[in-house]
């Protein structure tokens, strides 16, 4: 006698979401000439909203982060991940970009990824990388990309450093965040 094998309810595939990961990766359509990185907060919405609501007493509000790195030519979000909002930016970079097969010719970010691991990183994938320094920022050994913005901005001339760049190319990763919120919602 068969037995009709029964679905899963909702529960249940909550449970097994926790422990299945899952991995997408887009085929390889050639090289990137510019990508664009930055991350956004995400409200997480849950039960404690709802009681903040009905009791109106103050609750602290959970976030996540979505990073996203998106090719600034065709606005095609390439690598995308949540993480805890204690990471830093530039510390999900590396799992966002090194999985990536495909050619980088150059990487923008915000200030938050002027770091020496990032840098690191866009030298060994030969990825030109357009990042403003900070305000203190000192130069690097000889040669070192980042050492023409540190002259720009020495020199007062950060502004047509990133004009010169390409820099604001690193506003089509905003709007990618905007659309993102718009279809999604800004809460998890």
């Amino acid at each position: 006698m068969d037995v009709p094998l029964k679905s899963p309810d909702y529960s249940s595939i909550s449970k097994r979401a926790k422990t299945v990961p899952v991995k997408y990766r887009n085929p390889s359509r050639g090289p990137i000439a510019h990508v664009v990185v930055d991350a956004t907060g995400l409200k997480v919405f849950g039960e404690g909203e709802w009681k903040t609501r009905k009791h109106e007493k103050e609750k602290r509000r959970t976030w996540r982060k979505l990073h996203l790195a998106v090719d600034a030519a065709t606005h095609e979000v390439i690598a995308a991940e949540v993480s805890l909002v204690n990471v830093g930016d530039n510390e999900v970079l590396p799992t966002r970009l090194n999985p990536l097969r495909r050619r980088l010719q150059q990487v923008s970010a915000d200030g938050a990824y002027d770091t020496k691991e990032y840098h690191k990183l866009l030298r060994k994938k030969r990825a030109k990388p357009t990042i403003p320094p900070r305000s203190n920022a000192g130069y690097r050994e000889d040669e070192h990309p980042r050492n023409d913005a540190v002259s720009a901005l020495k020199n007062g001339d950060l502004k047509q450093w990133k004009k010169d760049s390409g820099y604001h190319q690193r506003s089509i990763s905003e709007t990618a965040m905007y659309r993102y919120k718009q279809l999604i919602s800004p809460k998890l």
